[in-house]
């Protein structure tokens, strides 16, 4: 203000003098009034050349101009610079945020007081079959059309979440729907927030759950009612030495039913918890080999006086990395699936190999009935049997490939499944170059 007072004074002055010395004494006052008024005219003319600049482009305000107008757009300037990094800021941390919400894996869907869809991520679109697009300021009832999440979005009572099928996504080979859990969550005002989850490995782990416990009980109680039948019998029956001798042999059979099933239980639970197998321990194929060999060749004359054809072939002389009692485990329960479920006579053939990409493969095929297209990704699963009365009668727990499926895991490596009706099944096991080895060449005797 004192230089604005200052400047005026000043080009009152310069008026007053240039007045007296062109037109002399009489002319002073006038030439001060004139100097005043084209101050005032500057003055009005920088206030509106800032005002203009201020309403239609603030990129040409006035620089480097003195005064209290010239003050006012440097100020005017000044606090645009910092309202514009503010501004970017705020759109990076914008940015930042939507990145985090595209990035997570649940759907989110903004929702405003009309029920129209404001903005989507890539999550929710491919769950719900829309399209970020496009599909902005649509009625998201119109486009998810299920009855149950169509009456929760209407009741506004969002307290619980509401699962319905995804409407455009299907799960894997099986072609189910996957499952989404929808929860909504009201915030500024009316608006909602809708939040989707893929729950369906949850609930097929709970239906697994369910059927575990249901299946173990089962498993479990069958030959604990036939022992207990049994015992009575012998509690209240005079029986002769030969009858005894039945009922203790049947006896002995459900018992080692039960005990059979405890063990693989137990194995599974071990496998389960345990910490990954060592890579550092090897041992050798050939050995591992010889064991399910004779494990087989016995197993076939315990269940069939015609036995089967059995063959064992080592192609390649390797060592193997890992936990051999598991690895073991895991190659004996192919060896006896394959003979439990062949017919006598029929032909298992156990082959070890290493393919030409390094990794190693023990496969086992047999000649038996073969399996059904639809029952082949369901093998793995616990006490899975696509016959129960045989799977019983040649005494399986139905835990034999989810042991074998664990043990490939915990391995690095995986189960295949090849297998035709009426053709015969192949089990091959085949596992990480990484855990394969030849074996060393003996050294020179002493």
């Amino acid at each position: 203000m004192p230089f604005r007072i200052s400047t005026f004074l000043a080009a009152s002055a310069a008026g007053g003098i240039l007045g007296f010395a062109v037109f002399g004494a009489r002319a002073l006052w006038f030439g001060a009034w004139l100097g005043a008024l084209l101050w005032f005219g500057l003055d009005i003319w920088r206030a509106r050349r800032l005002l203009s600049a201020l309403r239609h482009d603030v990129g040409s305000l006035p620089t480097r101009a003195g005064g209290m107008w010239g003050e006012m757009a440097e100020r005017i300037r000044k606090h645009l610079r910092e309202r514009d990094i503010q501004t970017r800021q705020a759109q990076d941390r914008l940015q930042e945020f939507l990145a985090a919400i595209q990035a997570s894996p649940n759907g989110v869907v903004l929702i405003d007081e009309q029920g129209r869809i404001e903005w989507t991520n890539e999550t929710a679109a491919q769950q719900l079959g829309i399209d970020t697009e496009r599909d902005v300021l649509q009625h998201l009832s119109n486009l998810v059309r299920d009855p149950a999440f169509v009456a929760y979005l209407a009741s506004w009572n969002y307290s619980r979440d509401v699962t319905i099928d995804a409407p455009s996504l299907r799960q894997g080979r099986s072609g189910q729907p996957v499952r989404l859990s929808m929860q909504i969550h009201p915030y500024a005002g009316n608006r909602r927030m809708l939040l989707t989850r893929d729950v369906t490995a949850l609930e097929q782990a709970e239906t697994m759950r369910r059927d575990f416990v249901a299946n173990v009980s089962h498993e479990i109680r069958t030959p604990l009612t036939v022992l207990v039948g049994f015992v009575e019998t012998l509690q209240n029956l005079p029986l002769d030495a030969d009858e005894r001798s039945r009922y203790l042999r049947l006896m002995a059979q459900q018992a080692h039913r039960m005990q059979t099933l405890v063990n693989d239980l137990l194995t599974l639970s071990r496998l389960e918890g345990n910490a990954p197998p060592p890579a550092s321990q090897w041992t050798a194929v050939r050995a591992l080999l010889a064991h399910c060999e004779e494990e087989g060749r016995a197993l076939s004359r315990q269940l069939n006086a015609q036995g089967h054809v059995l063959s064992f072939v080592l192609e390649a002389d390797c060592e193997i990395s890992g936990a051999p009692v598991e690895l073991q485990s895991a190659m004996s329960n192919l060896v006896s699936n394959a003979i439990r479920y062949t017919p006598g006579g029929g032909e298992v053939a156990v082959h070890w190999r290493q393919l030409s990409d390094g990794r190693g493969e023990f496969s086992v095929r047999d000649s038996g009935p073969g399996i059904a297209a639809e029952h082949i990704p369901r093998l793995t699963e616990r006490f899975y049997r696509i016959d129960r009365s045989r799977s019983r009668e040649t005494g399986g727990t139905g835990l034999g490939l989810a042991i074998v499926k664990h043990v490939a895991q915990r391995h690095g490596g995986e189960l295949r499944v090849e297998s035709t009706p009426g053709q015969g099944s192949r089990f091959a096991l085949v596992l990480p170059r990484a855990r394969v080895r030849p074996l060393p060449a003996p050294g020179p005797r002493a």
